[in-house]
């Protein structure tokens, strides 16, 4: 459980966010005579990156999952939020030592023949140690820092007032849930700080990756490892991102850059479970050849039913069945606004014959996979969170390919497996079993139908059915019309008052008297007259006379 923030220390947070969104030209969500100057919108996404940059590695990776989100972020900032990198200085070896002897029960050299001090890498959750097991076995120990729950704790707690004043009074991000973005961010980042929920997905690669001779994962030693420890084999090698590439050929550039993209499109298009970030501080150069795999905090699932969904939009984009396109991307969780269908329809279309005819090698996969994010922001789409990190995975890789080769093209990599798993899905076998689970489907359903009749039948009879109607315009209308009924029972009011009034001041000409005027009727023409003034000024400020 997270210990308490303390509310001096929260206050002093909430200032230094406020000067940092300041200084990066974000004044205006703190400060609301301060105006958002459109000519800055041409570098916001390299302003937010600096800024998030320096606010510390919790709003790092806000930041990094924000680019996985090119449903709420524009392309622009899509694309500069990918920048990010979560780099941190090292935590004191001391600090090492408490954690892993209070999560394993052993003392550091109880566990470990040797226990190098100085981390080979550092993040902000956790940092990297190489060891040596008992058994003489080499290993990586990934240490959780001692504070990352209580910090990540009271920034998330900040992050919610940011999205709450984001939701307040940044009209032009209305379509954006805030909040709900910030509570994703949460699920998220508590998961990563599991480690074993990391072990388990290594653990499935591995498994996936038993017989290959092209890619290695290493082994999970469950002995030594814990939510806040992870033991790991060790592998040796070189990261991508230290590979001095002027050493190496065109050709053997160009074959470690395919080798590469071979093994995610493995994952991707057999496996259906891939590594969500190939960065290339996680892939290795191993010195057997093989290509290595590390990092497995962030991993994507497609199923047997997503992979034939797939299908079915290849086989329509490949028959130039257009007007399908929409059907098959709502099949596998595209969500639009259905008064935007024949919008996205054009859209689709216009993307679609662009590219037709155009040969694998001469398309630029980055340039389609921006435009695709421009599509997907400006109609405001809604992507399910797998096929997000799908689209980040690929994105990456392509930025990595090109970085290697830079004549790399994802797409003629992808082209022989998406082949392969049309020509897979629409085998006589495989017909064959779908035949037969919609067979069983159907009847499933024809089976329950009479049950269901006869509930509805039941439940109409004693007088407890219920239709529910919901139209999302309807809360609105209620809205305006209970304005209008207000504004005319105060009109009504005001109306009543002045003419009560004035025939009390005709008749009573008897008693107290203000300016020559029965008081009450004065006291009525002066509530009147507020009341008045209070609906005009209501009526004038709304904007609707």
């Amino acid at each position: 459980m997270a210990t308490p923030v303390k509310p001096q220390r929260r206050i002093s947070r909430l200032s230094e966010i406020g000067r940092v969104a300041t200084r990066h030209g974000f004044g205006y969500l703190i400060d609301r005579r301060r105006s958002n100057d459109n000519r800055q919108l041409a570098d916001r996404g390299r302003r937010l990156r600096e800024m998030l940059d320096e606010l510390g590695p919790t709003f790092v990776k806000f930041g990094q999952l924000l680019s996985t989100r090119p449903d709420v972020m524009p392309p622009d900032i899509v694309a500069e939020l990918r920048k990010l990198q979560d780099q941190v200085s090292p935590f004191p070896f001391a600090d090492v030592r408490r954690v892993v002897e209070s999560e394993l029960e052993l003392t550091i050299e109880q566990a470990f023949l040797s226990f190098e001090e100085q981390p080979v890498a550092a993040a902000s959750i956790g940092q990297v140690h190489r060891a040596v097991l008992p058994t003489g076995g080499e290993v990586v120990v990934k240490v959780q820092r001692p504070d990352a729950p209580r910090q990540i704790e009271s920034d998330l707690q900040l992050m919610r007032s940011a999205a709450r004043v984001v939701r307040e009074r940044v009209r032009s991000l209305d379509f954006i849930d805030s909040e709900a973005l910030v509570d994703e961010f949460a699920r998220s980042i508590r998961q990563e700080l599991d480690y074993q929920h990391e072990a388990r997905n290594a653990e499935t690669f591995r498994r996936n990756f038993g017989d290959s001779t092209e890619v290695l994962v290493p082994r999970v030693i469950w002995r030594y490892s814990s939510p806040r420890v992870l033991t790991l084999e060790r592998l040796e090698g070189v990261q991508f991102a230290s590979l001095d590439l002027e050493a190496y050929t065109a050709e053997q550039r160009r074959e470690l850059a395919y080798r590469m993209t071979d093994a995610w499109m493995t994952m991707i298009f057999r496996h259906g479970f891939f590594h969500g970030d190939p960065h290339p501080a996680n892939i290795m150069l191993l010195d057997d050849g093989r290509i290595g795999l590390v990092d497995f905090g962030l991993a994507g699932k497609l199923t047997d039913e997503d992979m034939t969904r797939l299908t079915r939009l290849f086989v329509d984009a490949a028959t130039e069945n257009v007007e399908a396109l929409p059907r098959r991307l709502s099949e596998l969780g595209l969500r639009y606004p259905k008064e935007r269908e024949q919008e996205l329809r054009d859209a689709i279309e216009e993307l679609y014959y662009r590219y037709y005819g155009a040969s694998v090698s001469s398309i630029d996969p980055i340039e389609v996979i921006r435009e695709g994010l421009d599509l997907i922001y400006s109609l405001n789409l809604r992507l399910p969170t797998r096929f997000v990190i799908l689209d980040k995975a690929i994105a990456t890789l392509g930025a990595v390919g090109v970085e290697l080769y830079p004549d790399f093209n994802v797409f003629e990599v992808a082209k022989p497996y998406a082949r392969k798993l049309m020509v897979e899905r629409f085998s006589p076998k495989r017909m064959t079993l779908r035949m037969q689970s919609e067979v069983r489907e159907l009847a499933s359903v024809a089976r329950e139908l009479p049950y269901q009749m006869r509930d509805i039948v039941e439940q109409t009879r004693q007088g407890r059915l219920e239709v529910n109607i919901r139209n999302p315009g309807i809360d609105e209308l209620t809205l305006h019309i209970d304005h209008a009924i207000n504004r005319i029972a105060i009109a009504l009011i005001v109306s009543g008052g002045l003419v009560g009034s004035s025939i009390l001041g005709v008749v009573n000409a008897r008693g107290p008297q203000l300016i020559g005027v029965n008081l009450i009727a004065f006291l009525g023409f002066v509530i009147s007259g507020v009341f008045g003034v209070w609906l005009i000024w209501g009526i004038v400020r709304s904007g609707r006379l």
